[in-house]
């Protein structure tokens, strides 16, 4: 059979076992909202999480996704969602063998002191084997698990079906933008080889922030689909957590979460677009070991002082400047009541980084974080006719929200205004502008979509 031929088998194959997994889900959430239809929710979610735990690939990555926005789905599917933890049962020796061979060659054991035929993890993409390097560096291998394309290809159809019945039944959000921008990312973590390139960006950008530790991609064992790095030790955040660690060493770890994901973005204009807890440890002294780079999104610089102009017009309670900054987004014709409906996110988003004084990320509200904001913003959106948001909003949200909820989980307590200016301080939109342009020529990243 032709590799074409192989592909589209396994597309059909794909969305055979995945069709009425997200037809049913959109159908109960459907009925529930349109036409008071009550169903076991909790029974159901559960259902979808057993059937979503087995699958490799996007399907799993956009649960996890929708997971962590507030009123995307029903409580009872996002908090079941929310513990998948990219843990597929991984693929047996005889992959491993062919893959590596395929990729390094017939003598690839060769090219190792040790080689671990164990997975140590199981992500969606692939899995991950710790190894020996001749010269004895410690390593860990990850191997993208076969007909990736064709798994790709089969998910972002059955999304795409998923969005459309979500659309006829809820006109909040006009989702096209985001498809177009879930796709192009997810089809972007497929060359390993660009993940390497934008580890190697990490590296330079956080290279003198503390207590944040990068892994070293290893010329020589990194293809399309092997990616080779320098094994970090660390443990999971759930672990940790168990530990019962102090207020302070909470704190730490969440100063770290925080320079890691807004150091890049406010100085080069980068961001990393999944802070799943699978994607990073603890390290041996508290701080933060990022181990995943396949989603990272690039911003123009303008974007960025978009951004800023925003948390400004928030600072000043100045609707005028809102307006422009949603406009330097990228939201396209939104009426001045759908302006103030956005407001009132963005004043969430942004409060904690205007109290100059320490406190939670989050007060005075339930145990998820911005779901009560998000019900309320998203009644008002659907009230005035609903928005399209622009590409670039899709991660640069889903950052500040799974950012907000691990740091509700940590119970953090920190002086967010103050860690938000020393991360801002010199912003200058030219100078962000040449210092990307030389850190993704450094490292290599090719250019993006």
């Amino acid at each position: 059979m032709s590799e074409r031929g192989s592909n589209l088998f396994g597309e059909v194959r794909r969305m055979a076992r995945t069709s009425g997994a997200v037809g049913g889900i959109a159908a109960r959430i459907a009925g529930e909202r349109v036409f008071g239809i009550k169903t076991d929710q909790a029974r159901h979610a559960e259902d979808l999480k057993s059937l979503l735990g087995g699958l490799k690939g996007p399907m799993m990555k956009v649960a996890q996704f929708l997971s962590t926005v507030p009123d995307a789905l029903p409580p009872e599917y996002a908090k079941q969602l929310a513990e998948l933890q990219s843990n597929a049962p991984p693929m047996g020796w005889p992959f491993v063998r062919r893959r590596m061979a395929g990729e390094l060659g017939a003598d690839w054991e060769s090219k190792f002191k040790s080689f671990t035929r164990e997975a140590v993890a199981a992500a969606s993409l692939g899995q991950v084997h710790r190894a020996v390097l001749p010269d004895g560096r410690d390593v860990a291998v990850k191997l993208q698990y076969p007909d990736m394309p064709s798994v790709i290809e089969a998910d972002l159809r059955q999304v795409k079906m998923a969005m459309a019945v979500y659309k006829r039944m809820d006109n909040a959000i006009i989702q096209d933008d985001i498809y177009v921008e879930l796709s192009e990312r997810f089809r972007e973590e497929l060359d390993y080889q660009r993940e390497a390139a934008q580890m190697r960006l990490y590296r330079q950008m956080l290279a003198d922030v503390p207590n944040v530790n990068v892994p070293e991609p290893i010329e020589g064992y990194t293809t399309t689909r092997l990616l080779t790095m320098s094994w970090l030790k660390g443990q999971g955040f759930r672990s940790w957590m168990e530990g019962n660690p102090s207020q302070e060493q909470r704190n730490a770890l969440a100063t770290a979460l925080f320079r890691a994901w807004y150091i890049p973005f406010y100085r080069y204009g980068v961001i990393h677009g999944d802070p799943h807890l699978g994607n990073y440890q603890v390290s041996e002294v508290g701080g933060l070991n990022l181990l995943d780079y396949g989603c990272i999104r690039v911003f123009p610089a303008q974007f960025v002082g978009g951004v800023l102009e925003l948390y400004k017009a928030v600072q000043e309670s100045n609707e005028s400047r809102a307006r422009h900054a949603y406009d330097i987004w990228g939201f396209k014709g939104i009426t001045d009541e759908q302006v103030e409906v956005l407001n009132e996110w963005a004043r969430f988003l942004y409060k904690p980084l205007i109290e100059d004084r320490v406190r939670p990320i989050q007060e005075g509200q339930g145990t998820e974080f911005g779901r009560e904001v998000a019900q309320k913003v998203h009644a008002g959106l659907q009230r005035t006719g609903g928005v399209r948001p622009p590409r670039e909003f899709v991660l640069m949200d889903r950052s500040a929200i799974g950012l907000g909820a691990v740091f509700l989980r940590l119970g953090a307590e920190l002086n967010w205004c103050r860690l938000f200016q020393e991360t801002v301080a010199g912003f200058d939109q030219a100078a962000l502008a040449a210092r990307q342009q030389e850190a993704l020529n450094i490292a290599g990243v090719p250019e993006a979509k």
